[in-house]
């Protein structure tokens, strides 16, 4: 486990240049104009839709079985519903904002679930913070200083955008680019990133899945209660998914 995120960290990530983002207005308008890549960047590909899942697919061997209640059980930060409240299945995602393999599952894994069992009601996904270094901790308190409609949206581009700004010299000006996206101005960012008790927060949330739930990786997986490690692809997800219903 990383040592504990402080503010001091959040507030040293060092300046780079990065290309320009376009600012458009909306909550999924703007995602979806901010996710485009920068000249020369490479990003996943979104997954094709595929109408069922194929019935050859082997379900991916569970790491263990968690308490569903314990699991729900409200935790320093207010957990964000993707999807209707009452659907019968229940994703958990632990994930770190600096995590490919859950950059990875975002961008070409999600997409697909959310058409085949968000949209429809059959499940609904909450993700909570798992950051393993002050970068994903900051990515991760500008997302919930956005506006609740803007939470998700927001965790999509910053994933999408990735490579712009966890991997550079300074994530600074990329980070503030893309959340003037979401509406953020200079001060509102600033504000949030000094936020202590924010941050405070999100590292709770770390310590309480490494704690509670033997979270150690990311990205883990709760269906249900079932635990399942690393980015579970649209089959797999999928095969799983259908034996809950």
């Amino acid at each position: 486990m990383t040592d504990m995120l402080t503010r001091r960290n959040i507030l040293t990530l060092a300046a780079v240049s990065t290309a320009a983002l376009a600012v458009t207005a909306g909550s999924q308008a703007w995602a979806e104009d901010a996710a485009a890549p920068a000249a020369g960047a490479s990003t996943p590909a979104p997954a094709t839709p595929a109408p069922a899942t194929p019935s050859n697919v082997k379900i991916p061997e569970a790491a263990g079985k968690v308490d569903q209640a314990k699991l729900m059980e409200q935790g320093a930060l207010k957990d964000i519903v993707l999807g209707k409240a009452d659907a019968p299945v229940t994703i958990v995602e632990y994930a770190s904002m600096t995590c490919p393999h859950c950059a990875h599952f975002t961008v070409a894994t999600l997409p697909t679930i959310k058409e085949k069992y968000i949209d429809t009601g059959k499940a609904k996904l909450i993700l909570r913070e798992f950051p393993f270094d002050p970068r994903a901790a900051a990515a991760f308190m500008l997302a919930r200083c956005a506006p609740e409609d803007r939470y998700y949206p927001l965790v999509d581009v910053l994933f999408k955008q990735q490579e712009q700004w966890a991997a550079s010299a300074n994530a600074v000006e990329p980070l503030m680019q893309i959340s003037k996206l979401a509406g953020f101005t200079q001060e509102s960012f600033n504000a949030c990133l000094t936020n202590q008790k924010l941050l405070d927060d999100v590292n709770a949330s770390r310590d309480r899945g490494a704690k509670d739930f033997g979270v150690n990786a990311t990205p883990t997986f709760f269906i249900n209660g079932t635990k399942y490690s690393g980015a579970l692809s649209v089959d797999e997800m999928s095969a799983i998914i259908d034996g809950l219903l």
